[in-house]
């Protein structure tokens, strides 16, 4: 069943997000947000790959994104810290790998933001208990104009389906609400696909 609100909120002065980060089937939602701007960054810009032979998914961390091409990126300074990330259209185009959300996780990243998301990427994310958000056009260039010049957290209820994105000195805050199945919020709060069909079957 899907979960769909009203129109995003926006104010600013309006102090905190009315909830923190959700613990989820032993995860966190939100946190700091990275901003790439761009359409179409593909699994092979996410994770290259010469690295797909590595021993561990943690081996993975410190490759993420390392091919990205995007005006003042630096995966050596940009990721570290941050547990959320939004970008355009498309993302997580190209081969049908595992290993792209596996790097995203290995990074501490629990939520992807997006127009839209290659299918079997999106899944994926779904079956390693990360959420990928797919929110209309207009909401997010709203999100980058307002926010992607700000130190910007994130705080998500998977509840209510409802995103607090709140920035900058004055603490400015906008509510964005986004679908969620029943089927992946079921999959989130299990931690994932493994986790989810162990407790069932």
């Amino acid at each position: 069943m899907n979960h769909t609100k009203g129109k995003a909120e926006s104010a600013t002065g309006a102090g905190e997000p009315p909830f923190s980060k959700q613990r989820q089937g032993g995860k966190r939602f939100g946190g700091k947000l990275l901003f790439l701007d761009r359409n179409d960054i593909n699994t092979d810009e996410i994770i290259p790959a010469r690295y797909l032979n590595e021993s561990s998914r943690e081996a993975l961390r410190p490759f993420l994104l390392e091919d990205l091409k995007l005006p003042g990126f630096d995966p050596a300074k940009n990721i570290a810290g941050k547990a959320a990330l939004i970008t355009r259209a498309n993302f997580g185009c190209g081969s049908s790998r595992e290993h792209a959300p596996w790097a995203l996780e290995m990074n501490g990243i629990n939520i992807i933001i997006a127009e839209n998301f290659a299918r079997i990427f999106r899944q994926n994310t779904f079956n390693c208990g990360m959420l990928a958000v797919e929110l209309p056009a207009s909401t997010i260039d709203e999100i980058f104009s307002e926010f992607s010049k700000l130190e910007t957290t994130l705080a998500v209820d998977t509840q209510e389906a409802l995103l607090v994105f709140s920035g900058g000195k004055e603490k400015k805050v906008k509510k964005v609400p986004f679908k969620l199945t029943g089927f992946e919020r079921a999959l989130v709060e299990a931690g994932g696909w493994v986790d989810y069909a162990e407790s069932r079957y």
